[in-house]
């Protein structure tokens, strides 16, 4: 086997890796919130449950970064490959901070002042 197939192999299991940790971490953090809404009727899921879905969100992310620069620089590297894969690399820096902003209520280069006060339904 050559050593470009090999990677291509490598970069598309880092890819199903970063799906299936978006696919898992949905179904983790609807299960929490569900179980949170049934111990309690007036329990407040919604912030919690977005929370633990972005978190997985941004994992799931940083996989499929991953798995593209794998693919992109070590099995293809042109200058076309290269500069899609800072297109990609781009919008998916921007995803993660606008996740990350709307899970921490912060910038990520911001200091943490205070931690805020955790309900006990998330993941992590």
């Amino acid at each position: 086997m050559e050593i470009s197939s090999l990677l291509e192999h490598v970069g598309t299991a880092v890819d199903v890796v970063g799906v299936g940790v978006m696919v898992i971490g949905a179904l983790v953090a609807t299960w929490i919130a569900a179980t949170a809404r049934r111990r309690d009727r007036d329990a407040r899921v919604y912030e919690p449950y977005r929370r633990n879905l972005g978190r997985s969100i941004l994992l799931g992310l940083e996989f499929l970064v991953a798995a593209d620069i794998i693919k992109t620089v070590a099995v293809t590297p042109t200058f076309t490959s290269v500069g899609v894969l800072a297109v990609i690399v781009l919008i998916r820096t921007f995803l993660s901070w606008s996740l990350q902003l709307e899970i921490d209520g912060r910038w990520p280069w911001q200091r943490r002042d205070a931690e805020p006060a955790r309900t006990g339904t998330e993941v992590g």
